[in-house]
C-alpha cells in the first residue's frame, strides 16, 4: 500500500489564521439611553449624577462598546464622559456596536505583527473560523500581507480562492 503524503503540509504555503489573534475576554455593551429621560433627552446634571453613582467595576477587564439604542441626538461629550468612567476598568472602550469593537481589537492586534516573516511566501488567509472574526479583519490582514507575500489566497488549502499575486 502506498503511503499517503500530505502535499499541503509539505508545500511552501504559509497559513495566516486570524483566529490566532483573537483576544479572549468578556465583550460588553453600554447603552447611553439608560441615563436619558425617556431614553431620548439628556439633562446634564442628572446624566452626570447617574454616571457617578453607576457601578463601573462590573466592566473590569472587559472589552466595551458604548452606544445609544435610541435615535437621541447627543452631544459629543456624552459618550466621551461615559468612556472616561469605564476606561479605568476596561481593557478597551470604543464607540459603536460589538462588531466595531471586535474590529478595533483586531486592528490593535494586527498592528503588533511583524509581517516581514511572510516575505515572498505564498500565504493562505484562513477563512473558516470558530471565533467571531469580523470581515473587516480580513480586509485589514490582506492589506498587510500583500505588502510582503508572494501571493495570498483565501479559504482552506483544499479550496483556496486566489486574492493577490505579486508582480514580478
Amino acid at each position: 500500500m502506498e503511503e499517503i503524503i500530505n502535499k499541503v503540509a509539505s508545500s511552501a504555503l504559509v497559513v495566516f489564521d486570524l483566529e490566532d489573534y483573537y483576544q479572549t475576554g468578556m465583550r460588553s455593551k453600554i447603552d447611553i439611553s439608560q441615563w436619558l429621560i425617556e431614553g431620548f433627552l439628556l439633562k446634564e446634571k442628572d446624566f452626570r449624577e447617574n454616571l457617578k453613582s453607576y457601578d463601573w467595576s462590573q466592566y473590569l477587564d472587559h472589552y466595551v462598546a458604548v452606544y445609544c439604542s435610541t435615535d437621541a441626538i447627543l452631544p459629543a461629550w456624552a459618550s466621551i464622559l461615559v468612556a472616561s468612567y469605564v476606561a479605568p476598568f476596561a481593557k478597551k472602550v470604543i464607540l459603536g456596536d460589538l462588531t466595531a469593537l471586535e474590529t478595533s481589537i483586531y486592528e490593535s492586534e494586527l498592528a503588533r505583527i511583524d509581517f516581514s516573516s511572510y516575505q515572498d511566501k505564498p500565504v493562505i488567509l484562513k477563512g473558516c473560523s470558530k471565533k467571531p472574526v469580523p470581515e473587516t479583519a480580513y480586509i485589514l490582514a490582506i492589506q498587510k500581507l500583500q505588502k510582503h507575500a508572494k501571493s495570498v489566497m483565501y479559504g482552506e488549502a483544499c479550496s483556496a480562492v486566489p486574492i493577490f499575486k505579486a508582480k514580478k
